[in-house]
């Protein structure tokens, strides 16, 4: 299988050679899998080097030049590091871009915390009317790439990561697909924590969601799926309880409670590999399934 990083590079050099209006900003990061790209469109392929604060700013130009940029780089250096470039360059002008990020909360441990952004959606949640999309699939993440390209005049930022599950859900974006039902609370797996909630929560009478779009949040599919037991666990790959204050105001007619899981606030200090992060944040099967149990018994 293909990761959503190479799945990326090919859909994104594909809509280079169909549209003059895109234009790709890089940042070093996966340059070098753009070269053949950039030696057809020099004039629309544009590495800045390691400044993320410009590639920013290149974006919002080319976006009030009138094209239709996609900006990327690592999470941590395409959110977090140049958030003021974000928030004013993008938002405050009023302009679209697309921003793909790679290697989000625990991607690359070895790249030690300066890789890590855990927080990255949740600082996105400052600002207003941003798409953000969190793919499970290379199939997933070519289909919200394309859909975040073609999306007007959009800010959107599409979160792709090396954790990924076994097969794609066809997800309609904006839109929470049910993928088991129950009655006794609902647990909703954002992108590629899916398969893991399906392990965990194997013979529990319960609905499992999955999102591939956070941002807008499905209120309405939320409300839809929760039954009398209004308890609402997220599994989020980031900052845990990120989408609580959504899930909260989703339900806020009726009695209900949420358990936010994700990556917690403490630093996790020791690098090892992506599951060894996952089983420390509680995150695999086995540790949410008796996170889950408890509180919905």
């Amino acid at each position: 299988m293909d990761t959503m990083r190479d799945r990326f590079v090919d859909v994104t050099t594909r809509l280079l050679d169909e549209d003059p209006r895109l234009a790709v900003v890089l940042a070093d990061i996966t340059a070098a899998a753009f070269t053949p790209a950039q030696e057809r469109h020099p004039d629309r392929v544009v590495n800045v080097g390691i400044r993320e604060q410009l590639l920013i700013g290149a974006a919002g130009g080319l976006a009030l030049s009138g094209m239709r940029p996609i900006a990327h780089t690592f999470a941590s250096f395409l959110i977090e590091r140049p958030f003021e470039q974000v928030k004013l360059d993008l938002t405050h002008q009023g302009v679209g871009a697309v921003l793909v990020s790679a290697a989000g909360s625990y991607d690359w441990p070895a790249g030690g915390r300066t890789h890590m952004s855990p927080g990255d959606v949740a600082l996105l949640d400052t600002l207003p009317d941003w798409t953000v999309h969190v793919p499970g699939h290379p199939d997933e993440a070519e289909q919200l790439l394309r859909h975040a390209y073609a999306d007007g005049d959009r800010t959107v930022y599409v979160r792709l990561s090396a954790h990924q599950n076994a097969a794609p859900v066809a997800v309609e974006p904006g839109r929470f697909t049910t993928v088991r039902t129950g009655s006794r609370g609902v647990v909703l797996a954002v992108g590629p924590m899916l398969d893991a909630v399906l392990a965990a929560t194997e013979g529990l009478d319960v609905t499992v969601l999955y999102a591939a779009t956070v941002r807008p949040f499905d209120a309405a599919g939320l409300r839809a799926a929760v039954g009398e037991r209004a308890d609402v666990v997220l599994v989020e790959p980031y900052l845990a309880g990120t989408s609580a204050h959504e899930a909260h105001e989703a339900l806020a007619d009726r009695p209900h409670r949420v358990l936010g899981l994700g990556v917690p606030r403490e630093e996790h200090r020791h690098y090892g590999s992506i599951p060894e992060h996952l089983a420390a944040y509680g995150l695999d099967a086995p540790a949410l399934r008796e996170r889950i149990g408890a509180f919905l018994r």
